[in-house]
């Protein structure tokens, strides 16, 4: 591809501990007056940015994550509606990109969507990019997302997916759910956890898959230097140990959203502690829920 100007340089550096001290669309007593944008667009840098369903639209509330690199960009799930009247999600992603590429002028521009798993709340725009120009578009599905990342053939490989020297490295991370990926950023240091950690409630489908993979998300981080940790939701509250009821559309006292590699240890400690035991089991920064 012809960039058409000078190729950032993503490699070769420690990725600064930059703050994100973000105040997030967080929903409203009443949703049918609801004045939040459909979707909160954050800027962590030039290159990098962190996107917020409105509440008011879907109580999932999903964070979507947008990369660039010299080639292409990259953008980790689509939310949870498909409307483009009512989740405007393709709009705004061209806006962002249309106004990367004036900042930084490059020819035949890429787009490449992918996921962190299939359950709805992650994959509902998709249809919104199914007949977008220059997209790849991979399905979330285990056959499909596996063997896109050849975790069907090795599932303790690292892929790598190199946006243009912007190269995000991926896992496979079972546990949540069996297709579940985990992408790291370099550039960033942004740990890319979807359901798999986040300040909320961590639905364990398979405990024994979810332990191993806490324990590869442990061993990983200690390899390279993780600045936050990200999930796709916010659910708990600034009480510790208490989360918001599931369903809820005004959450006006969250905790940030970045969590640490100190949380993974504490959630490998809770998962020893709680063993088997089904029920809820709530603990300062989450809430462990095995699948009955």
């Amino acid at each position: 591809m012809d960039t058409g100007s000078a190729c950032i340089d993503f490699a070769g550096r420690v990725p600064p501990s930059r703050g994100l001290d973000v105040r997030w669309i967080h929903g409203s007593p009443s949703a049918k007056h609801n004045t939040d944008p459909d979707i909160q667009v954050h800027a962590y840098d030039e290159h990098t940015y962190i996107l917020r369903q409105n509440m008011a639209i879907d109580y999932e509330a999903p964070f979507l994550f947008l990369l660039f690199g010299n080639a292409r960009a990259v953008l980790i799930d689509t939310g949870a509606t498909a409307s483009a009247a009512f989740f405007p999600l393709r709009r705004v992603v061209d806006e962002l990109i249309d106004g990367w590429l004036t900042r930084n002028p490059r020819q035949g521009y890429h787009l490449l969507v992918l996921h962190t798993h299939p359950h709805g709340d992650h994959i509902a725009g998709d249809g919104q990019f199914a007949d977008r120009p220059r997209t790849t578009l991979v399905g979330a599905d285990l056959a499909t997302a596996w063997s896109y990342f050849g975790f069907d053939e090795d599932p303790t490989g690292v892929a790598r997916v190199d946006l243009g020297g912007r190269v995000v490295e991926c896992l496979a991370t079972p546990g949540h759910h069996e297709a579940a990926v985990t992408f790291y950023d370099p550039w960033t240091g942004f740990l890319l956890t979807g359901d798999t950690v986040y300040p909320g409630r961590l639905y364990v489908q398979d405990r024994s898959a979810f332990a191993r993979t806490i324990d590869r998300l442990i061993e990983f981080s200690e390899r390279r230097p993780v600045t936050h940790v990200l999930g796709c939701h916010i659910e708990m509250t600034n009480e510790p140990g208490v989360d918001y009821p599931v369903r809820t559309t005004y959450q006006p006292d969250e905790p940030p959203l970045q969590m640490t590699t100190a949380h993974l240890h504490e959630i490998r400690a809770a998962l020893d502690e709680t063993g088997a035991r089904p029920g809820r089991h709530a603990f300062p920064s989450f809430v462990i829920w095995p699948a009955e």
